[in-house]
């Protein structure tokens, strides 16, 4: 049985899950940002339309070389065992090739697993999950 203490700290590293996400979303790093998702991940980056494997990295690769920023704020975060819901507040801004802006923001909803070496990595990525 889990310990308060143990939940406590379970809880606080899926949270700290997002904020490596931010850091390496914003700065572009693809190897870092694919590493923060299992195998068998799926993103709902469109709804309706789930992404696995490649396509999912694919997709990403694309949306990452417009060179977009996001900022997240965590709402709520649930915890037991080695899964995790998270409730995110977020927003990405898109620079546009004509100098503007395009902002996108959603309430994403977010399942993460805990791997073996004690990382959690995403296993659903569903930023417009209270639109789908």
């Amino acid at each position: 049985m889990t310990t308060a203490i143990d939940h406590e700290s379970l809880v606080r590293s899926a949270e700290e899950h997002g904020n490596r996400y931010i850091a390496a979303f914003n700065s572009g790093d693809l190897a870092v940002i694919d590493a923060m998702y299992t195998e068998d991940a799926i993103s709902v980056w469109e709804p309706g339309n789930p992404l696995s494997g490649d396509a999912r990295r694919e997709a990403l690769a694309e949306f990452i070389a417009q060179r977009p920023t996001m900022t997240a704020t965590l709402r709520e975060s649930h915890v037991t065992g080695t899964a995790a819901l998270l409730v995110v507040d977020w927003a990405i801004d898109v620079p546009l090739e004509d100098g503007g802006t395009e902002h996108l923001e959603g309430v994403g909803l977010d399942v993460l697993r805990m791997g073996p070496d004690g990382n959690w990595r995403f296993a659903v990525d569903n930023p417009f999950g209270t639109d789908a």
